[in-house]
């Protein structure tokens, strides 16, 4: 009917509550206000008014100790970074190869499901760190020939390895989430299934899928510490190193605001790329 608006559904409308202050009255946002600065205001007297609030900040909030680490934790950050990216890279490929593999369909692809499926369930449920283990201790420690034994080397395989498991699991969703009339339309233009699936359904599933894999590296970006156990030196272990010599665990705390300043951003894009895609879907339905 002309002149009524088109209507939908309250569940992909998404709440509005879901962003931090939503849109919000004046009188709102001053209740919002005024609510924060009553339970922050409480919380920190409660710290501050405890037995030994002076010893704890003197061992974690020791301001001197805070800007002398930082410079040396900064740029040990790079470590990490380098770590981040490098295997951000490497995990697209593989992670996509093992969720086609799952994906294929047919009983004489069966081997290769089960071994996706083996690969990742076992490095899903398998805790990263003793991965690292592992692989940073005992490869190196067969001194093979021709084998790498650093550190940084291995501490990059088992990121790669791990975390291909969970951007598998992301890449799997994207590819099931697309119609079988995609690829039957393919099939009917003359293109083979791996055609259909190269040049029709991934691109549509990767599109779907980049929100959750941001937040999958999100969580790689902070698992890049957990090489500092097998001896890369990287912030973490640079944090490590000074909390050891000055007895004091400042260093620890500058650590984690280095990493809050790195994922808080990310977050904040995976947001909007969340947002973006709404509006794209309520786009479409207002057609």
């Amino acid at each position: 009917m002309s002149g009524v608006a088109p209507t939908t559904p309250p569940e992909l409308l998404g709440s509005r509550s879901s962003r931090l202050l939503g849109r919000l009255r004046p009188s709102g946002l001053l209740t919002a206000l005024a609510s924060t600065v009553v339970v922050f205001g409480v919380l920190g007297y409660v710290v501050v008014t405890s037995p030994n609030w002076a010893q704890v900040q003197e061992r974690f909030f020791n301001a001197e100790i805070f800007w002398n680490v930082l410079p040396d934790l900064v740029k040990a950050l790079w470590k990490n970074v380098q770590l981040f990216l490098l295997a951000e890279a490497f995990i697209l490929v593989f992670a996509l190869i093992l969720a086609v593999m799952r994906s294929l369909p047919g009983p004489a692809f069966f081997p290769f499901r089960l071994i996706a499926v083996a690969y990742i369930d076992i490095f899903r449920s398998v805790p990263s760190v003793l991965v690292i283990f592992l692989l940073g201790f005992g490869i190196p420690g067969l001194r093979l020939p021709g084998v790498p034994t650093d550190p940084f080397f291995w501490g990059l395989v088992t990121l790669v390895v791990v975390w291909s498991a969970y951007v598998a699991e992301v890449y799997r969703a994207g590819i099931e989430s697309i119609h079988p009339s995609q690829e039957a339309a393919a099939r009917s233009l003359g293109l083979s299934r791996p055609q259909g699936l190269r040049h029709v359904v991934l691109p549509q599933a990767v599109r779907r899928v980049i929100p959750p894999l941001m937040n999958d590296f999100i969580g790689l970006q902070k698992d890049t510490a957990l090489v500092s156990f097998i001896g890369v030196i990287e912030v973490f272990r640079t944090a490590q190193n000074n909390a050891s010599v000055g007895f004091n665990f400042t260093p620890y705390l500058a650590c984690g605001v280095i990493f809050l300043l790195l994922t808080i951003p990310m977050a904040r894009f995976v947001d909007w790329l969340v947002a973006r895609d709404r509006r794209r879907q309520l786009a479409v339905l207002a057609r």
